[in-house]
């Protein structure tokens, strides 16, 4: 079996509440979603498919191909399930393998041990049928498979991905508490944006939102900062295909004349590391940064826009009665500066998101990490329409 022609079930990962953006990003690339649950879709397609997904998507973590489902009621059964498929038409002879999984089965207690039986099961088949042992480990630097095993349902996969895809690659110095690059992008889908008119970012930091907004404006892919991911490591690869999805990521980057992406921070230090992951992602020229206080960023006048804050929201007590006053001041620029455009504040703290004395129009479901947030969305009048408290 080519699992490269070989049409199966692909499901496309991500993380929590992202699915409604991966989703409009998989039918945007032609393809029917058939299934969606809380961290995924689920589309049909071949490996050949896995490789444009990978190239294209900003919103997902891994891309699985289906290899085989069955019952297993144990580790044991893991094993005797996998030993006999046929992993010699999967990975080369001198292959370098690593088994990643999602298990929840009352026989164990630690994953690590059925990523061993399905190591097991692979390096003896292989060892069976062609005398020589594959490697294997945990860096996801060659073929990678999947487990996922839940009660007494199994089911194998070929991780098409390897590292997540949820990372970009371009932004070489994260600074302080950086939002992931995938959350970026759907934060920024969830907006009203329609990618010519500005987009504002003040409290910029390591410059993430500024940088996902000018490449989702100018259809610059995450493919462009990547060379090597785990579907190059199977049998049937076709460097070809590869380079005909990778030469299609440069042909369908589009200019935007007049495009004003504006992000600013009060920290020099932040402001050198945003311009240099600017310059890694291929999109310096289109982001002015600006070294100020947030009020002071500039606003662009009559051109309805977006403007786009993610300001700390606390941790501890004292920092909370700190960022009373910022969030204050955020409502103020706001009301004040930013007339005629939708305003997004990003924040885990919806007790602090009261101070800006604004009323949201929207309040979108997030998660960072494992905190709680909101993408509040305000509708900023411009003239003598005053907006209503909290």
């Amino acid at each position: 079996m080519n699992v490269f022609i070989t049409k199966t079930t692909i499901t496309i990962t991500c993380h929590k509440r992202i699915t409604p953006y991966l989703e409009q990003e998989a039918k945007d690339l032609g393809f029917t979603v058939e299934d969606r649950f809380i961290t995924g879709v689920r589309v049909s397609g071949t490996g050949n498919d896995c490789i444009k997904l990978n190239l294209n998507l900003r919103c997902a973590s891994q891309v699985l191909y289906s290899l085989k489902q069955f019952e297993a009621s144990d580790a044991d059964a893991i094993y005797r399930n996998l030993v006999d498929y046929p992993w010699e038409n999967i990975l080369p002879d001198a292959g370098y393998f690593s088994i990643t999984s999602n298990v929840s089965n009352e026989t164990i207690n630690n994953n690590l041990f059925a990523n061993l039986r399905v190591k097991d099961a692979i390096v003896d088949r292989i060892r069976e049928k062609t005398g020589k042992r594959p490697s294997s480990g945990s860096e996801l630097t060659g073929a990678v498979f999947n487990l996922f095993w839940k009660n007494n349902q199994a089911e194998i996969f070929i991780d098409t991905s390897g590292n997540s895809l949820a990372r970009h690659g371009y932004r070489k110095i994260p600074g302080l508490a950086p939002m992931l690059e995938a959350l970026a992008s759907a934060t920024i889908y969830a907006t009203r944006w329609n990618r010519v008119s500005p987009f504002v970012n003040p409290m910029c930091g390591s410059g993430t939102i500024a940088i996902e907004a000018a490449l989702i404006a100018t259809n610059r892919r995450p493919g462009l900062f990547r060379t090597n991911y785990a579907f190059m490591h199977i049998q049937g690869y076709d460097d070809a295909v590869y380079l005909e999805e990778d030469a299609l990521l440069e042909a369908q980057i589009i200019d935007v004349p007049g495009l004003r992406i504006i992000a600013s921070d009060y920290s020099e230090r932040a402001i050198e590391n945003a311009k240099k992951n600017a310059i890694a992602a291929g999109v310096a020229k289109l982001i002015d940064f600006t070294i100020c206080d947030f009020a002071d960023t500039e606003v662009p006048q009559h051109a309805a826009g977006i403007m786009f804050m993610n300001p700390e929201y606390g941790e501890r007590l004292g920092q909370v009665q700190e960022l009373e006053a910022t969030y204050k001041r955020i409502g103020d620029f706001m009301k004040q500066r930013c007339g005629g455009y939708y305003g997004y504040v990003f924040t885990g703290n919806l007790e602090l998101a009261k101070k800006t004395g604004l009323k949201a129009s929207r309040r979108i479901e997030f998660y960072t990490s494992t905190i709680d947030c909101r993408l509040l969305e305000y509708e900023l009048y411009a003239g003598s329409r005053r907006e209503k408290e909290v």
